[in-house]
């Protein structure tokens, strides 16, 4: 009899059914057995499962910065802002808009009286006609924003955007101008920088003055002669005359 089965095959009759638990205990060694071999550690299970590492026999993919644009591309960018730039301007005009308004109502709830007590003109006093003005400017400024996010140009987008940031930014709320400014100025530094491969790419650039096209005949600016006089040196193997008697 074999010892945890519970019959004998001396007699050569037909061995009795199992049970589930004596199923159980012997499927678990084969079953150790089979992890063991498979088994790795738990760190690099969780790094393939988490971080996804990338297969070193796959190739790799070229990024979007890595394949130039052509001019067609870069002079449609250069005349139109894109989805986000353009998001950006739709959500920032009427939040420019609501922020002149808080802020004006502010200043004037908290402008001082225009006399003092002993009855002198109160220095601190601002006539609420000039922050009327000023809102009118604000107001102004958040249109023109508007205007140009819907029709996609960037550069005037910045000057607005700068220009609102600037504005809030000189009554002393510095933390509703300092986002405008910053917008303004990352506006301003697309368009330069889109100008700048354009003109790059065309050929227009500082970098065109050494390429094939300086080598290959035509004007630049480091092929242009010195029209700085430098004298004649003298040759040192030109051998001296002596001088004739008289």
């Amino acid at each position: 009899m074999q010892p945890g089965l519970g019959y004998d095959d001396s007699d050569g009759g037909a061995p009795p059914k199992l049970s589930i638990g004596q199923r159980m205990l012997l499927v678990l060694p084969r079953m150790g057995r089979g992890e063991k071999k498979d088994r790795q550690p738990a760190g690099d299970w969780m790094r393939k499962t988490f971080m996804k590492p990338e297969d070193p026999d796959a190739k790799p993919a070229k990024k979007a910065s890595d394949t130039p644009e052509s001019v067609e591309e870069l002079e449609a960018a250069v005349k139109t802002a894109d989805d986000k730039e353009r998001a950006i301007g739709l959500v920032a005009a009427p939040l420019a808009a609501a922020i002149g308004f808080l802020v004006i109502h502010t200043l004037v709830a908290n402008d001082p009286a225009q006399h003092l007590k002993s009855g002198a003109l109160n220095p601190q006093y601002v006539n609420p006609s000039l922050y009327d003005d000023l809102f009118l400017v604000l107001l102004a400024l958040s249109f023109v924003m508007l205007t140009m996010a819907m029709l996609r140009k960037r550069l005037f987008l910045g000057i607005a955007t700068a220009l609102y940031g600037l504005a809030v930014f000189n009554l002393h709320y510095w933390g509703f101008g300092v986002p405008f400014v910053l917008a303004g100025a990352w506006y301003l530094v697309r368009a330069y920088r889109l100008q700048r491969d354009l003109k790059l790419a065309n050929g227009e650039g500082p970098s065109a003055r050494y390429g094939p096209k300086a080598q290959s005949g035509s004007t630049s600016y480091a092929a242009k002669p010195n029209k700085r006089y430098t004298p004649r040196s003298s040759s040192p193997n030109r051998a001296v005359r002596p001088k004739r008697a008289s």
